[in-house]
């Protein structure tokens, strides 16, 4: 009963924060505590504290280069992240809490939601970053030349910074004891190879108005999380 008190006020304060700092909308913020209640009641406070992790990255990432972004096309509105922008970068994570209440609390599905977690914060600062460093990038398909911003681009800058963004996420989950360090690895890894799955499916996709871009990153973080689950069953 503690716990699922202190996750109520610290969720409340968490999307009220992250509403007056304009990283979401209303309807986000909403989607957010929702997530948010999820991992701290069911995981505990070291899911939360990824998960503020997430959103620090992508605040932060977000604002970089706004002007460049502006010029490109792909500026974030100023008013953050809706309801469904936020379910389809976070969502997986609070599923694969539920299924880690449900399944006789086995761990894989918190490694599960750890690298999902990762996954999302990679895809955002990749992108973001990319498009604030680089003016083109390369077509993950044919590494064809492209503007920086198109659908299933990428550049160096950007993998590199996601890359770094989802071994900073996979940290917080070790150092607050939600992994074991062992599994560090292993969470990474998913979290970038979904990272360069979401950039697949943008250019195979997403480029042909099949998917959207709410969709695409929702199933990046779905490869993410089943990679990971299929690894720690191999490596455990």
């Amino acid at each position: 009963m503690t716990r699922i008190l202190t996750a109520a006020a610290v969720t409340l304060a968490f999307a009220v924060l992250a509403r007056v700092v304009r990283g979401v909308t209303t309807s986000g913020a909403i989607a957010g505590a929702i997530v948010c209640f999820l991992l701290y009641s069911i995981a505990g406070p070291g899911t939360f504290a990824a998960l503020v992790s997430v959103f620090v990255l992508a605040w932060i990432t977000t604002r970089l280069g706004y002007a460049q972004k502006q010029t490109l096309g792909t500026a974030e509105q100023h008013d953050g992240r809706t309801a469904a922008q936020v379910l389809a970068n976070l969502g997986t994570a609070g599923l694969c809490c539920l299924l880690f209440a449900f399944f006789a609390r086995n761990f894989a599905f918190l490694l599960a939601a750890c690298a999902a977690l990762s996954e999302a914060a990679a895809d955002t600062v990749s992108s973001e970053s990319g498009e604030a460093f680089s003016r083109n990038a390369r077509l993950i398909t044919s590494w064809e030349l492209v503007p920086a911003g198109t659908d299933g681009g990428i550049t160096w800058a950007g993998t590199l910074a996601g890359t770094i963004a989802a071994a900073i996420v996979t940290a917080v989950c070790v150092l607050t004891g939600v992994l074991p360090g062992k599994w560090f690895a292993l969470s990474v890894l998913a979290a970038v190879a979904g990272m360069l799955f979401d950039s697949l499916l943008g250019a195979l996709l997403e480029r042909r108005k099949i998917l959207a871009n709410d969709h695409v990153n929702f199933l990046g973080t779905v490869f993410a999380a089943t990679l990971a689950f299929v690894l720690s069953l191999l490596f455990q």
